[in-house]
């Protein structure tokens, strides 16, 4: 497919750092590597990018198949090696296809990497519907639980493996809007719990499970539809939002996920299992 050079630098560094190729012979699957619309760009599409870079074959997965080929067209312009497919990360038969269409395509699956998410619709415990709760677990907790399902015998059968779950500091800090997030929150709890499980479940295997919990990040699920939401101009939403994190006064972005996630799936990080790694400008040090 083909990509209008404005798109792809306005969502890329402006300067590409060397690659180093610590992911060389990889092969990399991004759950959520498609990315809400916006200015920015969004964790999943940037850690597809980054592995890519990095000399790993990537399939990206995404509900929404064009975000997910426009991911791919901007791997391929580079000259990386990327599949797009499109999936349902909460339907069961669709993650097992996944992880059956990256053995079929790449031979294996070195890298597992779960990055959906969502908050839409949360509230206080006493406002939430069931609705909503049950589709915020669905998305943000059974997805991570279905895709490790299916990746792991693959994983299992190499003896090694990394998974890498995208939660939230949202999951160990209180905040004053934590009482609006009941299913988001704790949904993301569940990831940290899941992700310390598996890891001891299969450090026997090789296997290493981490997960990433990304602050306040300026991507376009937090500030497009956030600003849409509460019917709020961006930029002042973006100054609200900078005024917050103790490191810089400025939220992080995608690249910055994006690297932890590279630190974490290279061998840098062999001797890293079970571990909650906050990319937050130092949020979640103001615990107490």
């Amino acid at each position: 497919m083909t990509i209008t050079i404005e798109r792809a630098t306005l969502q890329t560094p402006k300067a590409r750092p060397a690659a180093r190729g610590r992911l060389e012979g990889k092969v990399a699957i991004v759950v959520g590597g498609g990315q809400t619309p916006g200015d920015t760009i969004g964790n999943g599409r940037a850690t597809a990018i980054l592995f890519a870079r990095e000399g790993a074959r990537v399939l990206v997965v995404d509900r929404d198949r064009r975000s997910a080929e426009e991911t791919e067209g901007m791997i391929l312009s580079e000259g990386g090696v990327c599949r797009a497919t499109r999936a349902d990360a909460t339907n069961e038969d669709d993650c097992r296809s996944v992880a059956e269409k990256c053995v079929a395509e790449f031979g294996q699956i070195d890298v597992l990497h779960n990055n959906v998410g969502i908050g839409s619709a949360d509230n206080t415990v006493e406002e939430l519907s069931e609705e909503a709760w049950d589709r915020i677990y669905d998305v943000n907790a059974k997805s991570v639980f279905l895709a490790c399902k299916h990746c792991i015998p693959a994983m299992r059968a190499a003896r090694s493996g990394v998974i890498l779950n995208v939660s939230s500091i949202a999951s160990v800090c209180a905040s004053q809007v934590s009482a609006h997030l009941t299913a988001y929150k704790s949904s993301k709890a569940a990831i940290n719990a899941l992700t310390q499980g598996l890891a001891i479940a299969n450090a026997s295997y090789g296997i290493r499970v981490n997960a990433i919990l990304p602050g306040l990040m300026n991507t376009p699920m937090a500030i497009e539809s956030i600003a849409d939401r509460l019917q709020i101009d961006k930029a002042v939403l973006v100054r609200a939002r900078d005024a917050m994190v103790p490191l810089g006064a400025k939220m992080g972005t995608a690249w910055d996920v994006a690297h932890a996630a590279l630190f974490l799936a290279s061998e840098e990080a062999k001797f890293i299992t079970g571990a909650l790694l906050p990319v937050d400008g130092g949020q979640s040090s103001r615990i107490g």
